[in-house]
């Protein structure tokens, strides 16, 4: 089951392949890479789930993997536990077909507890140079 959370997003094409972040909850989906975002809907029945993505490019002077900016992609896929896997294609770029993972992510604990502080810095704990003859 696609769960709501965030995902690092794989993404390939004939043209080549890239990465991104993806945010799902309440039956959204939108996120980013280093070129594009992503806005959209999804739906999920069970492990299998279906979206509707705008894709719009951010920072020019980049090759995107479609070939081509501001695209719509149709996703279909299946989701067991943390993975998702997708097939896709954009009525802009008819007859590239596309493949994609999703992998939830977790969040990383605190290194600190609540009620543990973080220790004072002193200068003079730090280990001395040796002098150095001029």
């Amino acid at each position: 089951m696609l769960k709501d959370g965030t995902y690092r997003a794989w993404l390939k094409t004939p043209l080549g392949q890239g990465t991104g972040i993806a945010h799902v909850a309440t039956g959204r989906i939108w996120g980013r890479s280093s070129i594009m975002t992503y806005n959209g809907t999804c739906e999920v029945d069970g492990d299998r789930f279906t979206a509707i993505v705008s894709i719009k490019r951010h920072t020019d002077e980049h090759v995107t993997i479609f070939g081509a900016d501001d695209l719509t992609l149709k996703l279909e896929g299946t989701c067991s536990g943390k993975i998702g896997r997708y097939v896709g294609t954009a009525e802009e770029v008819p007859g590239v077909l596309f493949e994609g993972t999703l992998i939830l992510t977790e969040e990383e604990p605190p290194s600190l507890k609540a009620s543990e502080s973080t220790p004072t810095f002193n200068p003079n704990k730090l280990p001395r140079l040796p002098k150095r003859s001029r």
